[in-house]
């Protein structure tokens, strides 16, 4: 999650999509319609429906947050009911096919939810069902987490779901999932009490931890690994209206952020409170954004006081609700441009190691600069150490909760996709110097987990589900024995 220092918005995605898909388009025209994408659109029922390049529901279809993240399909396929999913999967299954599954099309990693095959995107399965009684709500995979707010407020209740603007349900909660309201409740997958799950052989089930607790924990954090899931059924929690905002800060007020991020992650102790410290290199020049939250109308003296008396440069931070304090961070601005995320698990986040993170910033800004580098930014999230008890059910990530690791947050954008490769490898070489750093100063990171939703493509599957990955290799087995989903994008477990 990467926020985003001063606005400004990007045309080159624009620009590249329109040139590219007209050679697409012609070149599709001239071969005609795929048969896979054929034999699919004659099997689906009417509540589906089939689009290829040319059709503007086709570049919906496939447009990603990060345009690295885009690729252009044979078709898009729009299901609308979980048994067209089943006939979809049938049929890539049996022609081995690739594909890719589309949420809010929040991922950085290329491939991930993107394909040259057929790209479903799950923008139909779009309910918000709130059940008072049980205090749960049916949350639809094609959703952002902006779309449930909204239809929750309300009710006066909400769920432990993203932090800022645009990131859409689906990938979010199957990574795991941080949350302004982790400290309270954990990870969004500690909340999770049913998955409508398509199974590789088309068989749709409510999985539950009563029905198959295997499969069950297997969703928590193991991602498009053992189907598609249609619909997630939360645990909702009474919502007041929050305080908090958006303050940025200049480059000669660097140290002192420094100071009270450090004092905020070391002495803070209010499960309520939470903040996001972004170090960013942007035009030039560092600066930082920092969010702030208090799950309530206003925070007890002395929480927040050492960011609010420093000078800053904007500052938007007052009493709202909850969806407005999500919405007020800029996180989309640099929405368009080629991105990518990393991450590096650490124990805290001393003075020293802080310092470190902003030199990183400078350093990685300004030797990308000259290729075509638009936004670097490190994105400091402290929790509570017990963020991880507030289950004792097992999950596929974190592999172990006996310790809680901080997912700090690199993120990476440019232009120019010559420069791919570069930007890559330097996110790759800060996140392991910032991991070498962490270690140096004493702290334990042998078995820190790394984050799947902020880790970048070609993590090594033990680095983030360590002692659980053979355990999973032999779900993938019985739930997945062709590997079907191996033919979708994502960290993929094979079957043992």
């Amino acid at each position: 999650m990467a926020i985003v220092f001063v606005l400004h918005r990007f045309g080159a995605f624009v620009l590249l999509l329109s040139s590219v898909a007209s050679a697409s388009v012609a070149s599709l025209d001239r071969r005609g319609r795929d048969p896979i994408c054929k034999q699919i659109a004659d099997k689906i029922s009417s509540a589906s429906q089939v689009y290829y390049p040319g059709q503007s529901k086709y570049f919906a279809d496939i447009k990603h947050w990060a345009s690295s993240s885009s690729q252009f399909s044979k078709c898009s396929v729009e299901p609308g009911t979980a048994a067209d999913i089943g006939i979809i999967l049938g049929i890539v299954g049996s022609t081995k096919t690739p594909f890719a599954v589309k949420g809010g099309g929040h991922a950085s990693n290329p491939g991930f939810s993107s394909t040259e095959g057929v790209h479903i995107a799950m923008t139909r399965f779009s309910e918000v069902s709130y059940d008072k009684d049980s205090q749960t709500v049916q949350v639809g995979a094609g959703l952002v987490w902006d779309q449930v707010y909204e239809a929750l407020e309300p009710h006066g209740v909400n769920v432990v779901g993203g932090r800022v603007s645009g990131v859409g349900v689906a990938g979010f909660t199957l990574g795991g999932g941080y949350s302004w309201k982790t400290n309270q409740y954990g990870l969004t997958v500690d909340t999770v009490t049913a998955y409508e799950l398509v199974k590789p052989d088309g068989s749709v089930a409510r999985v539950t931890e009563d029905s198959d607790p295997e499969l069950f924990s297997g969703l928590k954090g193991g991602g498009n690994n053992f189907g598609i899931v249609t619909q997630f059924t939360l645990k909702t929690f009474p919502q007041t209206r929050v305080w908090g905002g958006l303050i940025t800060y200049t480059a000669d007020q660097i140290d002192k952020v420094v100071d009270a991020a450090a004092k905020f992650s070391s002495e803070v102790t209010d499960p309520k409170a939470s903040m996001i410290s972004a170090f960013n290199f942007l035009l030039g020049q560092p600066g930082v954004s920092q969010l702030l939250f208090y799950d309530g109308p206003s925070p007890p003296p002395g929480v927040f006081d050492d960011f609010l008396k420093i000078p800053h440069l904007t500052k938007d931070v007052k009493t709202r609700s909850f969806l407005s304090l999500v919405t007020s961070s800029p996180s989309d601005a640099t929405a368009g441009t080629r991105g990518i995320f990393h991450s590096a698990p650490v124990l805290g986040y001393s003075p020293t190691f802080l310092k470190a993170v902003v030199n990183e910033s400078v350093h990685w800004g300004q030797k990308l600069a000259f290729k075509s580098a638009s936004f670097i930014s490190y994105d400091v999230e402290p929790f509570l150490p017990s963020l991880l008890t507030h289950t004792s059910s097992r999950s596929a990530y974190p592999p172990s909760r006996s310790t809680g690791f901080l997912p700090l947050n690199l993120y990476f954008a440019w232009t120019d996709a010559h420069f791919d490769g570069a930007f890559h490898d330097a996110v790759r070489a800060s996140a392991s110097h910032l991991t070498e750093l962490a270690i140096s100063e004493g702290q334990s990171l042998d078995a820190a987990p790394i984050y799947p939703n902020y880790a970048i493509f070609g993590t090594p599957l033990e680095s983030i589900y360590g002692s659980n990955l053979a355990a999973l290799q032999g779900l993938k087995a019985k739930v997945d024995p062709e590997n079907v989903m191996g033919l979708a994008g994502g960290f993929k477990i094979a079957p043992k």
